[in-house]
């Protein structure tokens, strides 16, 4: 009995809600406890788009979404732009091309997970650790590189949108949803001065979401491509 309250105690910690700054929501997920996945497509080949059909899916395969995130920019297709490995499989190759855009703002990075735990990297370091990767998807620009803030970012950038991104600390994947408007700048240091990340990648803006179990919250406001999500 009391390692079964355990388990539930650790369950319940390991997947955090943080609100250390009332413009972003933030969620940690300890990856070397929670099952982190990557989703695309269901097993037709038809895109989930949406939190409420891929927790269906789920459902019925005896599995709870308990988090999700959109995951990454896509075509009108809803495929996705860049890299996309999802249970070891390469759906989509890496895109190191030249071109317009948020995605193509070099340097860009991928999010990737690997028996080694999470990494943000920048896109070109990709092929030297290809091997072992269990889950990636690529997104553009990063935010931060060992610390450094993306050179092209502006303190005073009226470009603002709700936007949202990952970073990493140690096994735990760091994903953050802003709940105003705001710019790259202002999401690159909230993640390196208030959650003290070094590397951070932008996934996207204005289509951001997510779905909480904890929280309460589904937001299905448009379909989406690549979704990310932790499955129990």
């Amino acid at each position: 009995m009391n390692k079964i309250l355990l388990l539930l105690a650790f369950l319940l910690v390991s997947l955090t809600c943080q609100a250390a700054d009332p413009r972003f929501t933030v969620i940690s997920v300890d990856t070397e406890h929670e099952e982190l996945q990557l989703f695309l497509r269901d097993d037709a080949g038809k895109g989930f788009k949406r939190f409420d059909q891929l927790k269906t899916w789920l459902a019925a395969r005896n599995k709870q979404l308990v988090f999700a995130m959109n995951a990454g920019m896509y075509h009108a297709s809803y495929a996705p732009v860049g890299l996309f490995i999802q249970n070891t499989e390469q759906l989509t190759a890496l895109n190191l091309a030249d071109g317009w855009g948020n995605f193509f703002l070099k340097p860009n990075g991928i999010f990737l997970l690997s028996k080694s735990g999470p990494q943000v990297i920048e896109s070109s370091e990709y092929p030297a650790l290809a091997r072992d990767v269990l889950l990636a998807t690529q997104s553009g620009p990063l935010l931060l590189r060992n610390g450094v803030v993306h050179p092209a970012f502006k303190p005073d950038s009226n470009s603002r949108l709700k936007r949202n991104g990952v970073g990493v600390i140690g096994s735990k994947a760091i994903f953050v949803i802003s709940e105003q408007p705001v710019n790259f700048y202002e999401m690159a240091i909230f993640f390196r001065d208030t959650l003290l990340c070094q590397d951070a990648l932008y996934l996207d803006g204005s289509i951001s979401g997510i779905y909480s179990v904890e929280l309460n919250r589904n937001d299905a406001t448009v379909d989406l491509g690549p979704i990310i999500g932790v499955v129990r």
